[in-house]
C-alpha cells in the first residue's frame, strides 16, 4: 500500500506552476465561466489541463448553498482562488448584464424536475419551473444571445438521462431541445471515473454543447453517426469505447416546443430508455447507443491514496464495541415495517456489503453523509494494521483528486459533505486537455 503524499505534492506543483511560472502575455486564453462552482472542481481540472500556450481563464464563478447561513463552499472557493469576480448570490437573481462574456461555460447544476410551466409569446422566452437551475444557465445563452458562449461543460448524476421514472428521458429531451432552439449541437456521455483509472467509482454524465458555426459544431457533420459515436465525438475521443452495437442504437427527433416535451415525451413507453450512455443531437435530431468501456492502463485503487498511519487523528478509528454497529449496519438484514399511513405491513430487506472497504480496488462513490462518527451501511470503513477507521478529510479529497487539505477550514463533516458534492477532478482534466486540441 503507497501511502506517501506524492499524489498530493504533484497536484499542488502543478498548480503552482501554472500560476506563477508561465509567462501571461504568451498565452491563448480560453475565458470561462464557473457555474454552481463548489470548492473549484471544475476549475481546478481545467487549471491541470492548461499548458504554457494555451490556458483556461476563469472570469467570473458563482457557488451559492441554499438554506443556510455560512457559505462554507464559497469560502473555501474565495480563499483558495480569491475573492475578486466571484459571486456568493443566488445565481437566479444575478444580472445576466453583470456575468462578463465568455467562450466557455461549465458547471454541474442540480438534477431536479425539469418541468416547463408555460412558454411566453415575447421575448424572454420559456419559464421553466420555478427553483430549477437549468433554467438560470438557458436564461444565460438566451439573454447573451450572439454573445453567448461558444462552449458548454456541464455535469451531472447519470439519472438525468432517465428522469422523470414516470416518462424516462423527458428531462434530459427538455435540455437537449432548448440548447437546439439557442443553436448548439450537443454530445453526452456516462462516465466512472474508475473505469479509466481513476481512485472512485463515481457515474456522472457529462454534457459538451458546441455553438453553430464552431469548429467542434462542423465536425459533427463530416462524419457517420457510427464513426462519431465510436471515436469521433470529443468524449470518444477522451475516453475510448469499443464499436457500438447498432442493436443498441436509439435516434429520434425532438420538438421544439417544450411544453409539448413535458406532456408528451416518451409518453407511449414511459418505462422505456430514450437515452443511452452516450449520444449526439445536432438540428433536433438524436442518436444514442450503449457504450461498452476500452481502456487497459494502470488502475488506481483506495489503497494508494490512504495516509500515513500515523498522521490520522485518533476520532477517526473504531473501537470494538463502536465496531459491532458498524457490522451490522453494513450486514444483510430483514426488518418488518409498518406503513404509519396506511397500516401494512411488510418486510424491508438489504443484502451485506463488503466490509470492510477493498484497499486494492476503486474507492465506493463518496457521499454527501460521510462525515460523522456514528455508522452508517454508506459511509467507507478500512482497517489497516489490524484497526478500522473511516476516511479522513484528506483522502476523500485524494479520491476525488483534489489537493490536500483543499478544504480546510470547515468542520470534518462539513469538509466530507463538500466532498461527496465535488467531482473527480481528473475527468475534467482529460476533457479540457482535448478542448484545447480540438479548438
Amino acid at each position: 500500500m503507497v501511502t506517501s503524499n506524492l499524489f498530493a505534492i504533484q497536484n499542488n506543483l502543478e498548480r503552482e506552476i501554472l500560476t506563477t511560472s508561465v509567462d501571461n502575455s504568451k498565452q491563448s486564453a480560453i475565458s470561462t465561466v464557473e457555474l454552481f462552482a463548489g470548492v473549484g472542481g471544475f476549475r481546478l481540472g481545467l487549471e491541470r489541463a492548461s499548458t504554457k500556450d494555451k490556458v483556461f481563464e476563469v472570469y467570473w464563478s458563482n457557488q451559492w448553498e441554499p438554506s443556510t447561513k455560512t457559505q462554507h463552499a464559497s469560502d473555501i472557493y474565495s480563499l483558495r482562488f480569491g475573492s475578486e469576480n466571484h459571486s456568493n448570490e443566488d445565481i437566479a437573481t444575478v444580472n445576466v448584464d453583470n456575468i462578463p462574456n465568455h467562450e466557455l461555460l461549465v458547471g454541474g447544476f442540480p438534477c431536479q424536475d425539469y418541468s416547463v410551466a408555460s412558454t411566453l409569446k415575447n421575448a424572454h422566452g420559456i419559464v421553466g419551473k420555478k427553483g430549477v437551475l437549468w433554467w438560470s444557465i438557458y436564461k444565460i445563452l438566451f439573454q447573451k444571445k450572439e454573445k453567448s458562449p461558444k462552449y458548454l461543460l456541464l455535469e451531472n448524476v447519470d439519472r438525468l438521462l432517465k428522469s422523470p421514472a414516470s416518462q424516462r428521458g423527458r428531462d434530459f429531451a427538455i435540455i437537449l431541445s432548448s440548447l437546439n432552439a439557442l443553436g448548439y449541437a450537443v454530445e453526452w456521455r456516462v462516465i466512472n471515473s474508475a473505469d479509466y483509472g481513476m481512485p472512485q467509482r463515481r457515474r456522472r454524465v457529462f454534457i459538451l454543447a458546441y455553438k453553430k458555426g464552431t469548429k467542434l459544431y462542423k465536425h459533427l457533420k463530416k462524419f457517420s453517426t457510427n464513426e462519431l459515436l465510436d471515436n469521433e465525438l470529443l468524449l470518444s475521443k477522451t475516453f475510448p469505447i469499443k464499436p457500438i452495437d447498432n442493436k443498441t442504437l436509439i435516434t429520434g427527433e425532438l420538438s421544439s416546443d417544450l411544453v409539448n416535451i413535458t406532456e408528451n415525451f416518451n409518453s407511449e413507453t414511459p418505462k422505456k430508455n430514450a437515452f443511452w450512455e452516450s449520444g449526439y443531437m445536432i438540428d433536433g435530431k438524436y442518436y444514442t447507443s450503449r457504450v461498452e468501456v476500452d481502456y487497459s492502463d494502470k488502475q488506481s485503487v483506495l489503497g494508494d491514496f490512504l495516509m500515513d498511519e500515523k498522521d490520522v487523528p485518533k476520532e477517526f478509528y473504531i473501537d470494538d464495541e463502536a465496531l459491532k454497529k458498524w457490522e451490522y449496519q453494513k450486514g444483510a438484514k430483514s426488518i418488518e415495517r409498518v406503513n404509519k399511513a396506511t397500516g401494512h405491513q411488510y418486510t424491508y430487506s438489504e443484502g451485506s456489503m463488503g466490509f470492510p472497504d477493498a484497499l486494492d480496488k476503486p474507492s465506493r462513490t463518496i457521499i454527501t453523509g460521510e462525515g460523522g462518527a456514528s455508522a452508517s451501511r454508506f459511509k467507507h470503513v478500512v482497517c489497516v494494521n489490524g484497526r478500522h477507521r473511516r476516511l479522513t478529510p484528506i483522502e476523500l479529497e485524494r479520491l476525488n483528486m483534489f489537493p490536500d487539505n483543499h478544504t480546510e477550514g470547515a468542520s470534518d463533516s462539513k469538509r466530507a459533505f463538500l466532498m461527496g458534492n465535488a467531482l473527480v477532478i481528473g475527468i475534467v482534466e482529460r476533457i479540457g486537455r482535448k478542448l484545447l486540441d480540438e479548438i
